[in-house]
């Protein structure tokens, strides 16, 4: 096999895999999935969804059902069971909640002993790593003497030190507060792909998958969603579901007529004939707002501002639209920078439609 072909091999190829703890409880139900070398991708989903539990199938600390999972084309896993290979030796790197740093060991033997699974690591090799992390200064510290951040950064490097052919990060940032977070998951962001491993990535928070991966597989039920890049899921969700996980929307229901439904920016095509009723949803910055000249609510596209709050570098707008189908509609808007228009001020509201989505209901 020539180097082209290696490179044409996935990192990790997920096919049909079902996991069932027992008769009345699934947590994966015919999986599909492709990572390629180098990317990086995000398992998104709710609590509870089953995405920890492909984590687990992947790493060997569960056998699936069904289906088999292959690390860089070599069956590892299979629903006969027939080419089990174990944890230790799957090659694999693990970045969890619990950083689990041997807490005898210095942060420079932390590292040095993950990487003795493929030959001593001198100490060279191993200032190397902390330095990617920017731990170096820390060396001979011990894990009760780092704080959160620097706990999960030490992890990150022991986990790379190994050369793993796939890392899987399982909710590694959510132990840190907010600020500290941003900052730590931008740092392991660039260490991926500075090492150049392939990455699997277990979220629940939408932003963070779309900051992190190259790709999404966002799962509900333990089955999978939608599956694609960010921009994919974010402008062409799959339902509403899809819609509402990867960011806040605006949503109501509204009557279809003729094939037809009336919304506040106008009529739109239903996508299914046959439907009485639609589910709506606009992103928040999907509205310009500027000040209106009117001073009623006589035009559909004119509204009443409820409420405005400044929040980081965006405002949000609180707004009310006329009646429309026998129901008040409330819709939240995200504008750029600072604009509080006051209570009650009367907006002109125009939409980029390519962020209102229409599903059946």
């Amino acid at each position: 096999m020539n180097n082209n072909d290696m490179n044409d091999i996935p990192a990790l190829e997920i096919n049909n895999l079902s996991f069932t703890y027992s008769k009345n409880t699934v947590g994966v139900a015919d999986l599909s999935l492709r990572l390629n070398s180098g990317k990086i991708m995000a398992l998104l989903g709710p609590s509870g969804c089953g995405k920890t539990s492909v984590l687990r199938l992947i790493a060997g600390l569960e056998i699936p059902t069904k289906g088999e999972i292959k690390l860089h084309g070599t069956i590892v896993a299979s629903g006969n069971k027939s080419g089990f290979i174990g944890p230790e030796k799957r090659d694999i790197g693990m970045l969890f909640q619990e950083y689990a740093l041997f807490p005898h060991l210095s942060v420079a033997g932390n590292v040095a002993f993950a990487g003795q699974a493929k030959g001593k690591l001198s100490s060279d090799d191993v200032m190397r790593f902390l330095e990617m992390v920017d731990m170096t200064e820390f060396a001979d510290r011990y894990p009760h003497m780092l704080s959160g951040g620097q706990q999960q950064r030490v992890a990150l490097a022991r986990a790379i030190a190994s050369h793993p052919k796939l890392l899987l990060l399982d909710e590694p940032f959510s132990g840190l507060d907010a600020r500290l977070r941003d900052e730590v998951r931008d740092r392991t962001l660039h260490v991926i792909q500075q090492a150049g491993i392939a990455a699997l990535m277990v979220t629940h928070d939408a932003e963070e998958a779309m900051y992190m991966a190259d790709h999404i597989a966002l799962m509900r039920d333990g089955k999978l969603v939608q599956a694609g890049t960010p921009e994919t899921l974010y402008y062409q969700p799959y339902d509403l579901f899809t819609a509402a996980f990867m960011s806040e929307i605006n949503h109501f229901t509204l009557p279809v007529q003729d094939g037809k439904v009336a919304t506040p920016f106008g009529m739109f095509t239903s996508p299914d004939n046959e439907a009485k009723a639609v589910n709506i949803a606009i992103r928040p910055e999907a509205l310009q707002l500027k000040p209106s000249t009117s001073k009623t609510l006589s035009e559909s596209q004119h509204m009443r501002v409820m409420a405005s709050r400044l929040i980081g570098g965006m405002s949000m707008v609180h707004l009310y639209c006329p009646e429309l189908a026998n129901q008040d509609v409330h819709l939240h808007a995200y504008v750029t920078g600072r604009f509080l228009p006051k209570q009650g001020a009367i907006m002109d509201v125009t939409l980029d439609k390519a962020q209102l989505f229409i599903f059946s209901a």
